[in-house]
């Protein structure tokens, strides 16, 4: 892979990241959780977010929340 391309790949992880971040600190859960989660590019190039592990409780906000949002969307 290119430098470029890795580059753009990062950004892009880097970005949705930041996103999850954001929706995570919505749903009220402490940016100490989330030290762990990190931007990534594969080898290939695809970019892809390292959440690390999360505490089961967050994971059980985040899945209601989602669930929550596929309820309103039909």
């Amino acid at each position: 892979m290119d430098m470029q391309t890795w580059r753009d790949g990062h950004t892009r992880a880097t970005d949705t990241l930041e996103s999850f971040r954001a929706a995570l600190a919505a749903l009220g859960v402490a940016e100490a959780t989330w030290t762990g989660m990190r931007p990534t590019v594969t080898y290939k190039g695809l970019p892809c977010v390292h959440l690390g592990m999360l505490p089961a409780d967050v994971v059980e906000r985040m899945a209601e929340a989602m669930r929550v949002t596929e309820t309103s969307a039909h």
